[in-house]
């Protein structure tokens, strides 16, 4: 065990945790992924890569900083997924589904094709999913959802779109019976998503702050939601500009309730609470092009 001073009272931690460390995990979790940790966050760290240690039988940060930096894949997913935040839930702030049903209720494209680029455990796209199956009064509607995320725990529990009941059971009783399973035996509370909402989704890994982006668009709408509050702003621009050529001239980006995008950048303008178009600008710019094509 080791004993940490601070200003106030001494900790005693199972591992060697310095300053220095800290620096170079936030750098790291920075360059790969965007995120900016705050100083805040420093037990947070401890406690979600002390775990890291403990797996991979080191005895301080030191050397499972050095073992990551030899690492080539598998390290480095765990690293990632240690320090990315998962929270979410079914119709999370719920007013943000009835302007996206009314927005795709005017398109005339098809298929409908939706992006959700921090998807997490799930509940967000299949909230899309059966958003788009109310409004289509179909189980089989014309849409195309896509959902990603850097977290690859996070996204096997979304395909797999198994659910305790105490997630799920705050849901309308109607939608509950409509979209989910209840278990049976020893699968006693717990739900399962119908398949045909699974169907409509492609989950798969994304890390924002990748050169190239393996999806395909142009989308009709874009969930950004809850994780433009994790990048400092000049990631956050450079991730906006990049969504663009991923967006119809007439498409939707819904942010975090926490978020906005005024004062940022001057390519997209405020529709409604965090509900984003492209401005003006930009709009005809891409109807242009698509004119000449």
């Amino acid at each position: 065990m080791t004993r940490e001073k601070s200003n106030t009272t001494t900790l005693t931690r199972e591992f060697l945790f310095t300053d220095r460390d800290f620096e170079q995990i936030r750098k790291l979790i920075y360059d790969h992924a965007g995120i900016n940790l705050s100083l805040a966050k420093k037990d947070m760290v401890y406690s979600r890569l002390g775990r890291r240690l403990r797996a991979t039988g080191k005895s301080n940060f030191k050397d499972y900083l050095l073992y990551l930096a030899a690492d080539k894949d598998s390290e480095w997913e765990a690293f990632v997924n240690s320090l990315t935040t998962n929270l979410t839930s079914f119709f999370r702030e719920a007013h943000h589904f009835p302007v996206l049903a009314e927005h795709i209720s005017h398109i005339k494209r098809r298929p409908i094709n939706i992006w959700c680029n921090a998807a997490s455990t799930g509940e967000e796209p299949y909230t899309i999913a059966m958003t788009m199956m109310d409004l289509f009064g179909s189980l089989t509607p014309p849409v195309r959802i896509v959902a990603t995320d850097i977290d690859t725990n996070a996204l096997e529990k979304a395909r797999n779109g198994v659910y305790s009941l105490e997630q799920a059971e705050k849901l309308p009783k109607d939608i509950l019976e409509r979209f989910f399973l209840k278990g049976r035996g020893d699968k006693v509370g717990q739900v399962r998503v119908r398949k045909e909402l699974q169907d409509l989704i492609t989950f798969s890994q994304l890390n924002l702050q990748d050169t190239q982006w393996p999806i395909k668009g142009p989308f009709d709408a874009v969930f950004c939601r809850n994780v433009m509050i994790y990048f400092d702003k000049p990631t956050q621009n450079k991730i906006l500009q990049k969504f663009i050529p991923f967006m119809h001239a007439d498409a939707l980006l819904f942010a975090g309730h926490s978020e906005s995008l005024q004062g940022l950048t001057d390519m997209f303008r405020l529709r409604g609470k965090t509900v984003y178009s492209l401005s003006d600008n930009v709009q005809a710019l891409k109807n242009n092009t698509a004119n000449t094509k």
